[in-house]
């Protein structure tokens, strides 16, 4: 089930996606939050409640699939050919950083260049959508944590990455944490192509299959270092082929049967 959030005729929505008919049939409430109350998974809704209106996607505007409330949770080099091109090596336990839930913004929202940095990248990367409060969750029991999946890129600033010596502020600008296009609930995380076109041109190619350390792990990490909330964004780490955004660029970011998440690239006013 592919859930999203969108505005339509100045009003907020959110919807379960019918591929057939390319149209979403619009559920009353945040569904990450009205989730135990959803009646019948086989439904068109997937239980939740709705008066069975449907909109056309073409007419809507979408957002976010998430409303950001605490956090975003970014793990590095879980790639091992993202990490060789900086020179780096995967690290012997992952690396974990922060993002500001200030950074998300959905498709069509511009990616801002900040005055401060000359060389913005993309990374284009698997998110993962919390749904229940977690705190030192095992590994084999992470599913049951996990509302769904989403497409992110996790723009960073690479220059000031370098020059700081930490990554808040090179990951932390508002605008360097695109999310979408929907939250996919019964995504197969298993292997699929992760990638990423910038004007057309692709600039990364990969798969999920060769991430380093596993969600289940990644997750496991950090609920044993924080507690997790619902709405919270585990970002899984991004392939090789990272490189600068100039102000005008569109940028691309998707993956296998998940979705497509395509936002400009503008400067700073």
């Amino acid at each position: 089930m592919k859930l999203a959030r969108f505005e339509y005729q100045g009003q907020l929505s959110f919807g379960v996606l019918d591929e057939e008919t390319n149209e979403f049939i619009t559920i009353e409430g945040d569904p990450l939050y009205s989730l135990a109350n959803a009646t019948d998974p086989n439904s068109d809704t997937g239980g939740f409640a709705s008066d069975g209106t449907r909109i056309p996607v073409d007419a809507v505007r979408l957002l976010a699939p998430v409303i950001p409330r605490s956090k975003v949770v970014g793990f590095g080099r879980n790639y091992a050919a993202h990490a060789e091109e900086l020179g780096n090596e995967v690290p012997g336990e992952p690396l974990m950083f922060l993002k500001p839930n200030t950074a998300i913004v959905g498709p069509g929202h511009p990616i801002v260049l900040p005055a401060e940095s000359q060389q913005v990248e993309h990374e284009v990367e698997l998110a993962v959508v919390i749904g229940k409060v977690a705190r030192n969750v095992p590994a084999d029991r992470v599913d049951e944590v996990i509302f769904g999946y989403t497409v992110a890129n996790d723009v960073t600033a690479r220059d000031l990455q370098q020059r700081d010596g930490q990554w808040a502020r090179a990951k932390g600008f508002d605008s360097f944490c695109p999310l979408g296009p929907y939250i996919d609930t019964d995504y197969d995380i298993a292997s699929g192509g992760i990638g990423c076109q910038v004007n057309g041109v692709t600039r990364q190619e990969s798969n999920l299959s060769l991430m380093e350390r596993s969600v289940g792990e990644l997750v496991s990490y950090a609920s044993s270092v924080f507690t997790l909330l619902p709405g919270d964004v585990v970002l899984t780490g991004t392939p090789a082929g990272v490189s600068a955004l100039q102000a005008g660029d569109e940028v691309t970011c998707a993956i296998e049967s998940l979705g497509r998440l395509t936002n400009p690239v503008v400067a700073a006013q």
